[in-house]
C-alpha cells in the first residue's frame, strides 16, 4: 500500500503526528499549503484536494493504491504509472476530485493516453515468452517508437533466462538505451511488475541488500541497469516518465510493441 511519508517535520502533539501521516489538517499545517491525494486503485480514482473525500475513495477497497504529493503535476503522473484502465479515462476529464461515475467513453485504446508536450517522446515496450514458465521457452523484446522509425527493436531475450518478466524490463531498458540523456521520455508499458519495480520498489531492495522474505530479488540486474539510465538522465535535469496501458485491447503503440517482441521471440527477420 502506498500511503508512506517522510516525518520530516515536528509537531506539537501525537495526534497532530497521526494527522500528518493520514494526510489529515494538522494544527501545524501552514496556511494555503497544498496538498494533492492520488487515487491510483479505489472505488474512485483520481485526483482529490483534501483527506475526507479521497478517503472515501478508498475506504473498504480491497487492494486501494494511493498517496500524498505536495503538487497536482506528482499526482497525476503517479495515476498514469500506476492507475488501472478506469483511472487513466478520469484523468482525462478532470485533473482534481471526479464526479460519481463520470468517465469518457472511447473506442480507441490510443484515446486513452493523456497528452503531452511536444518534447516529450513517446515510446512503446513489450515483452513476449512464448511457453513462459516451462522448459523450452523463448521470449522476444519489443520496443515501437512510431511506424518505419529506425530506433524500432525486435530481437530475442538474451541469456538462459526466457521469461515475460525479463523480456518487459528489457524493453524498457532497450527503449532508454535508444534515446538521448537530453531527451524527455515517455514509457508506455503493459506490465505494472516492470513498473513498479523500477519505479517504487526499488527503493526498499537496494535498503535489504536486494534480498526478499522468499530470498534474492529476480531481475536485479535488469532493474539496476534501468535506474542507473533513470538517474543518469535525471542527473542530466531530463525527466523520465512511465504510463500504464492496458495490453492486448486496442492501443495502436502497444499492439505494435507486442507485435515486435512476438517476433523477436519467433527469432523472424
Amino acid at each position: 500500500m502506498a500511503n508512506t511519508f517522510s516525518l520530516d517535520k515536528s509537531f506539537l502533539n501525537r495526534e497532530d503526528a497521526e494527522a500528518y501521516v493520514a494526510g489529515k489538517k494538522t494544527s501545524t499545517t501552514a496556511p494555503g499549503e497544498e496538498r494533492y491525494y492520488a487515487v491510483a486503485v479505489g472505488r474512485e480514482p483520481g485526483v482529490y484536494t483534501d483527506w475526507d473525500t479521497a478517503s472515501l475513495a478508498i475506504k473498504g477497497w480491497k487492494g486501494p493504491k494511493y498517496k500524498r504529493f505536495n503538487t497536482q503535476e506528482d499526482a497525476i503522473e503517479y495515476i498514469r504509472m500506476h492507475g488501472n484502465e478506469e483511472a487513466q479515462k478520469v484523468l482525462l476529464d478532470t485533473a482534481v476530485e471526479p464526479a460519481a461515475k463520470k468517465s469518457k467513453k472511447s473506442t480507441a485504446g490510443e484515446d486513452l493516453v493523456a497528452q503531452d508536450g511536444p518534447d516529450v517522446q513517446h515510446v512503446y515496450t513489450d515483452g513476449s515468452s512464448l511457453s513462459n514458465g516451462r522448459a523450452g521457452a523463448v521470449a522476444g523484446v519489443g520496443v515501437w517508437f512510431g511506424h518505419g522509425d529506425i530506433r524500432n527493436v525486435s530481437e530475442r531475450l538474451e541469456g538462459d533466462v526466457q521469461t515475460n518478466q525479463r523480456a518487459e524490463l528489457t524493453a524498457i531498458l532497450r527503449a532508454l538505451q535508444k534515446v538521448a540523456v537530453s531527451e524527455k521520455l515517455r514509457i508506455f508499458s503493459d506490465s505494472k511488475y516492470s513498473i513498479s519495480c523500477v519505479t517504487e520498489w526499488y527503493v526498499n531492495w537496494q535498503k535489504n541488500g536486494w534480498k526478499t522474505q522468499s530470498g534474492p530479488v529476480k531481475n536485479k540486474d535488469l532493474i539496476e541497469a534501468i535506474r542507473a539510465k533513470i538517474d543518469e538522465r535525471t542527473k542530466a535535469g531530463t525527466k523520465t516518465f512511465f504510463q500504464w496501458v492496458k495490453g492486448h485491447a486496442t492501443n495502436a503503440g502497444n499492439i505494435a510493441a507486442d507485435n515486435l517482441a512476438v517476433k523477436g521471440a519467433k527469432g523472424s527477420e
